[in-house]
C-alpha cells in the first residue's frame, strides 16, 4: 500500500513540474515601439496586444539620448520619476513584466511630456 502512495506523490511531482515548465516557457518578448524602438510618440504601443506577467519587453534606444525609468501611476501621469526609482541606460533594456500595471518613461527633458513613456498592464 505505501508504494502506492509514493508512486502517487512521485507523479504529482512530476506532473507540477512539467506544468511549472511550461508556464515558464510561454513567457514572450516584445521590443517596445517595434523596429522603431524606444523613440517619442510610443504611448499607444501596447494598445491591442495580451501582455502575461513574466514576458520581457525589451527597450532598443540611445543611451545619450534616451534611458527608461520604471515608476508608478503618478510618476507616469506627472511624468516625473520619484527619488529612488529603477533607471535603465544600457540601450538594449530587458525588463520582465509583474503581474498588474507597469509603468516606464525617458527621464530626459520633455521626452515623457512628448509622448515617450507607457503603460502596460500584464495578467
Amino acid at each position: 500500500m505505501a508504494e502506492g502512495r509514493g508512486s502517487a506523490v512521485v507523479g504529482m511531482v512530476v506532473l507540477w513540474l512539467l506544468l511549472l515548465h511550461f508556464e515558464m516557457g510561454s513567457a514572450a518578448t516584445y521590443t517596445v515601439g517595434g523596429s522603431s524602438g524606444w523613440t517619442f510618440n510610443v504611448s499607444g504601443w501596447p494598445k491591442g496586444k495580451r501582455f502575461r506577467a513574466g514576458d520581457i519587453i525589451v527597450f532598443n534606444y540611445s543611451p545619450s539620448a534616451h534611458n527608461v525609468v520604471a515608476v508608478g501611476r503618478p510618476g507616469y501621469s506627472s511624468c516625473k520619476a520619484p527619488k529612488g526609482a529603477k533607471v535603465y541606460t544600457s540601450g538594449k533594456d530587458r525588463i520582465k513584466l509583474v503581474k498588474g500595471q507597469n509603468f516606464f518613461l525617458c527621464s530626459f527633458a520633455g521626452h515623457c511630456q512628448a509622448g515617450m513613456k507607457i503603460a502596460i498592464t500584464a495578467v
